[in-house]
């Protein structure tokens, strides 16, 4: 009887969807919790995350057409951590790594399934690039909630506009320091060794 290695196992594509598809669900859960307990705008988070797992199965309509299961899981952690975090510290950390985890999911699915390939320096500046960009985003998320909703995420950073405007330049250096560890993920796990084409069902990938 033929021996399969542990990290075979872990590459075959089935069994990479089927743990792709278990975290996709975890996710979803949570962004239904999200919008349920008065947090839309994690919900709308998670719910964006969610869009982009589900963005390759349903152009190649394949189920099996996941990306890579551990990759899933390092974007579904840190809003896990966020979802059940008791200090303010790890809901914060969870931020930051939330914002480069959608950058990284953006850079291994232009990879993966179009015909974009990028450098060693490109890639990890490309993930810096678009996590500070999504950051950026994230703030006018969050002003645009506490004006619409109330929901007062601008007047928790600080008791005056200058504390405001303090603590929102140190969450972008976070956000930089997130992005560059997401980088180097990119750069040296998924492109050298996830291998992630060969998950995939032939055809699904250019």
């Amino acid at each position: 009887m033929p021996t399969v290695e542990f990290g075979q196992l872990l590459r075959d594509a089935r069994l990479n969807a089927a743990l792709a598809w278990a975290i996709t669900g975890v996710v979803a859960l949570v962004a239904v919790d999200g919008f349920l307990t008065g947090d839309p705008l994690w919900g709308a988070f998670a719910t964006a995350v969610l869009v982009l797992v589900v963005i390759p199965p349903l152009a190649f309509l394949s189920a099996r057409t996941m990306l890579p299961w551990e990759v899933l899981l390092l974007a579904a952690l840190p809003i896990l951590g966020r979802a059940f975090a008791t200090f303010a510290v790890s809901s914060q950390i969870a931020s930051y790594l939330s914002v480069a985890a959608l950058a990284l999911l953006i850079a291994v699915e232009l990879q993966t399934f179009t015909s974009v390939r990028m450098s060693a320096g490109f890639a990890v500046a490309f993930v810096v690039i678009t996590t500070m960009a999504t950051a950026g985003i994230w703030a006018v998320a969050r002003w645009t909630a506490d004006i619409w909703l109330g929901t007062g995420f601008i007047d928790a950073l600080g008791p005056d506009e200058t504390a405001q405007e303090r603590a929102m330049m140190l969450e972008f250096v976070a956000s930089f320091i997130a992005g560059v560890l997401a980088g180097l993920v990119f750069e040296f796990y998924v492109r050298r060794v996830a291998r992630v084409k060969s998950r995939l069902p032939e055809g699904s990938v250019p």
